[in-house]
């Protein structure tokens, strides 16, 4: 299982566990299978609808062709993008296999980057590849020609990414710059910076929220690190490195202070 450390703004090196080729493939096969039934599922029941439909008038044929064109493109040219901006960059198939995308820092990818992996995903070239065909059988090989090029060259130059670049990336993952990771079989959705703080918290240390929303996710990369490794010198590092630049006095241990600082960070950002 290949590692990569990401650097955070503590000049702390936390680790990732990058996952190998096999597991991003059987992810991608996972969620075309869920795709492919979707639509066959789907097409079933819209030829059913048209077989008894009377579609001699012709507004009827154009409100029907657009009910087919988003009843079945749009779910699916959606669904990576809408996935992984609803679990925290996770789709079904990642989810199985237990894979997310995050940011390069570690902390949750933003909306605008996960657009950005959707716009480089491998759905838009197999439209362009049917493209591709339906120009050969009009008869413009030219055009086809040059379609299908462009499609088998993205996917070699995806693959050849994957596999050789340091962190696994994707030419998605690298304009997103974003990375896919393997998470615990036993993490939730929901693990990301937030947790559930009660109602009748009292913060210990609002300077919190002097950091940035990257600091702070690279303060939870860092928790989870040093507790996962055993490693109270990392933690400590980071605990003295706040402190000093927040001016905060504590004699709290390094992995409690650290804990308290994301519990404030928590319940001050949404007050």
């Amino acid at each position: 299982m290949a590692v990569v450390k990401v650097p955070t703004n503590f000049n702390i090196d936390v680790e990732f566990e990058i996952p190998e080729f096999y597991r991003r493939f059987l992810s991608l096969l996972i969620d075309f299978l869920i795709l492919f039934f979707y639509y066959k599922i789907i097409a079933a029941i819209l030829s059913s609808v048209f077989n008894n439909a009377d579609l001699l008038d012709i507004d009827k044929q154009y409100d029907m062709q657009w009910v087919v064109i988003v009843l079945v493109m749009g779910p699916i040219l959606c669904y990576h993008l809408l996935m992984e901006v609803a679990t925290s960059g996770q789709s079904v198939g990642k989810k199985i296999t237990s894979l997310r995308v995050v940011d390069e820092n570690g902390g949750k990818a933003s909306l605008s980057q996960y657009m950005i992996r959707w716009l480089l995903r491998e759905i838009w070239f197999i439209i362009i590849l049917l493209i591709s065909f339906s120009h050969e059988y009009a008869g413009n090989k030219a055009e086809s020609t040059f379609l299908l090029i462009v499609v088998i060259a993205y996917f070699f130059t995806d693959i050849a990414l994957v596999v050789s670049s340091k962190k696994g990336q994707r030419l998605g993952d690298l304009l997103a710059k974003t990375i896919v990771i393997r998470i615990n079989k036993d993490e939730k959705i929901e693990d990301t910076v937030f947790m559930e703080v009660a109602d009748d918290y009292k913060p210990q240390f609002p300077q919190i929220m002097q950091l940035s929303d990257k600091d702070i996710n690279a303060i939870k990369s860092i928790l989870e690190t040093a507790r996962k490794k055993g490693d109270f010198a990392m933690a400590e590092a980071a605990a003295v490195k706040i402190k000093t630049h927040l001016k905060i006095e504590t004699d709290m241990s390094p992995f409690d202070f650290l804990d308290v600082l994301l519990k404030d960070y928590n319940y001050l950002s949404v007050k």
